[in-house]
Order: structure tokens, then C-alpha cells, then sequence
């Protein structure tokens, strides 16, 4: 936590020393331009003008096939020397609906549904195979965010908000051991946390005639247990990118991020934690560098104006995993914005 907030802080200097270089001039930052938006994966990058109003729409598809103990590639048979069973692999596909509501140049709020399916596929130590699958609405995310200053192309805001745990922590399905009756899927199958999560952000962005940078750091907290007796682990993350205008209406855009993830806490007591990995708390978060590639096209005049698609293809660079879990793959995200 201490680190966290040395960070926030030092980041927060940064930009502050950054704006006031060139104090004379009065150029704002500018979202009416391709890259005038961070990558699309990205949530919170940006505010609005006072009575502007954004919709939005995002799906990611996130693909997590073969095992990681730590940072080292692992084979299923040593899952299954400790375990009865272990994934092999989990396709997630997500959908996010979202808006922006600006009720004064300083203050943009906002609000964020999602829906998610899952799938895992399993293999046990007698060489069986099976697959579970879940689905539902998540946690609704409510955020409020704050402008400190926009000049000379320069801009930093900060994000206070929190989750409301609308999403189930029960999803069950049917597997061999529980046929014909379903029975309580592990963690990683679960839609959402079930505990209120208080969430920070800090963003800094900066932009030139032809190019644009920005930095988010982030951090998701988690209090208290949901009502099977666990929370999942707090979350930090600080993303970087940087992007170019190749035109009007196009630019591409590149990403680095840093992602620290937290063990969960406490214990469902419907699980068993020797039957499948997912069920042991003990292999659960790590260490994460990310990087992604990105699109973002934008149309500046006409019956669409302001309207906005965005692409961005995303993959791990090192992932330093607790104990033994599938490694996270590709990840795939598309999304349109529209504001007015």
C-alpha cells in the first residue's frame, strides 16, 4: 500500500512539473482526434466537457491454455502428482457496456455493466476429460473522475470509485465427480467478487501535432468476505502507451503494462483444495508484464461525428504465477464509443 501511494504520488509530481515547463501557453489537451483516447482495453483514460454524455460498448476475448509454475513453463503431469484434476485450458469472452456523464468541466462520472462466459477444460490423473462452463452479469462498476489541469497538451485526472457485487460467486456446473447434480465451481469460474471493492487511479496524458502518450496507475482493494467466506486479491496496475496520428481519422497505438495481483484470502468452504488447482487459494495471483498493439479510428465531422472503434490485440511478455496456474495467452479486445 505504501508503495502504491509513493507511486501515485511521484507520478502525480511528474505531471505537475511537466505543465508547468511551458506556463505560457494556454493549448489544451485534446480528446477530438484518433488517439484523443487511451487504447480501448483501457477504461477511465479520459474526462469530458461539461454536459457531454459517452456510450460505450467493449467485448474482450481472453485466452488462458497450458500451466505455469512461477515464472516456468509446467507440465499437466506435475499438477497431477498433488492433484486429482487440473485445467488445460479457459477461454473467457467478455462484454461491457458503459457511459460517461460529464456534470461539470472538473467531474465526469461513470458507469460500467459486464457480462461473462467462461469454459475450462479439464484433464484428471486417470487421463479423463471433461469441461465446465459459467456465465453471467458481473459487478457494477461505478467510478467519479476529477481534473487537476489540462494545459499545454497536458492533462491529469484521478479516479475514486468502487464495485457493487451484483455478480454470483455460486455459479455451479455438472462434473464427473458430482453427476448427475451440479456442484460449486472454483474461483477463477466465478463472475464476481461479492464484497464492495473500492478502486483508485491516477492518469496523466500529453499529446503533440502528430503523437500522444499517457500513464495509468491503478489499484483495486478489496475489504471484508463474501458470503463463501473469501475475497480475491487486491490488483495494481500501472499502464503506459504511447500512440501515433497517422491520419485524421487513424492512429496506432502501443502498450506496456505492470500488473501485480494478490493471493486470494480466506477459503470456500464448498471447495475442496486437493480435488483441482483452481480450488487452492495457494495458486492464485502473481506478477504480470503485458504488452499490447493497438487501432483507434475516429470520425470528426458528419452525422457520425464523434464516433469512435478501437482494436487492440494483447499479449504477456513474463508471468511470475503463485504456485501452479494456466498462463494467460492472448487477449483480444474491440469496442465503439460515441459521445454527444
Amino acid at each position: 500500500m505504501k508503495k502504491y501511494i509513493s507511486a501515485i504520488l511521484m507520478m502525480a509530481t511528474i505531471a505537475f512539473y511537466a505543465q508547468e515547463i511551458n506556463d505560457n501557453s494556454t493549448t489544451k489537451w485534446s480528446a477530438g482526434r484518433p488517439d484523443g483516447h487511451a487504447p480501448i482495453s483501457i477504461t477511465g483514460d479520459h474526462m469530458h466537457g461539461k454536459g457531454q454524455w459517452m456510450f460505450s460498448y467493449r467485448y474482450m476475448y481472453m485466452n488462458m491454455d497450458e500451466l505455469k509454475q512461477g515464472s516456468n513453463d509446467a507440465p499437466f503431469d506435475d499438477a497431477l502428482e498433488d492433484y486429482m484434476i487440473t485445467p488445460t485450458s479457459m477461454p473467457m469472452n467478455m462484454h461491457m457496456l458503459g457511459s460517461m456523464f460529464a456534470p461539470s468541466d472538473k467531474i465526469t462520472l461513470m458507469l460500467m455493466f459486464n457480462y461473462l462466459s467462461m469454459e475450462m477444460d479439464h484433464i484428471t490423473r486417470m487421463g479423463g476429460t471433461f469441461t465446465t462452463e459459467s456465465s453471467g452479469f458481473g459487478d457494477i462498476q461505478l467510478a467519479a473522475l476529477f481534473k487537476f489541469f489540462n494545459k499545454n497538451q497536458q492533462t491529469l485526472h484521478g479516479q475514486v470509485g468502487f464495485s457493487i457485487p451484483t455478480g454470483s460467486v455460486t455459479e455451479s456446473d455438472v462434473t464427473p465427480a458430482s453427476t448427475p447434480d451440479e456442484t460449486e465451481l472454483p474461483y477463477p469460474m466465478q463472475v464476481g467478487s461479492g464484497t464492495f471493492d473500492p478502486n483508485l487511479a491516477l492518469t496523466y496524458l500529453g499529446q503533440k501535432e502528430s503523437i500522444s502518450w499517457g500513464s495509468q496507475l491503478k489499484g483495486v482493494f478489496r475489504f471484508g468476505e463474501n458470503d463463501r467466506d473469501y475475497r480475491y486479491g487486491n490488483r495494481y496496475s500501472l499502464n503506459n502507451w504511447f500512440a501515433v496520428k497517422a491520419a485524421n481519422w487513424i492512429s496506432l497505438s502501443a502498450r506496456l503494462e505492470g500488473l501485480i495481483v494478490s493471493e486470494i484470502e480466506g477459503a470456500d468452504p464448498n471447495l475442496n483444495p486437493m480435488m483441482v488447482i483452481t480450488a487452492d487459494t495457494n495458486n492464485s495471483g502473481g506478477t504480470y508484464v503485458n504488452s499490447g498493439i493497438g487501432i483507434n479510428t475516429y470520425i470528426s465531422k458528419g452525422a457520425l461525428k464523434n464516433l469512435r472503434f478501437g482494436f487492440e490485440f494483447g499479449y504477456p511478455l513474463y508471468q511470475d504465477l503463485n504456485g501452479i496456474q494456466l498462463k494467460t495467452k492472448e487477449t483480444l479486445t474491440f469496442g465503439t464509443q460515441y459521445s454527444f
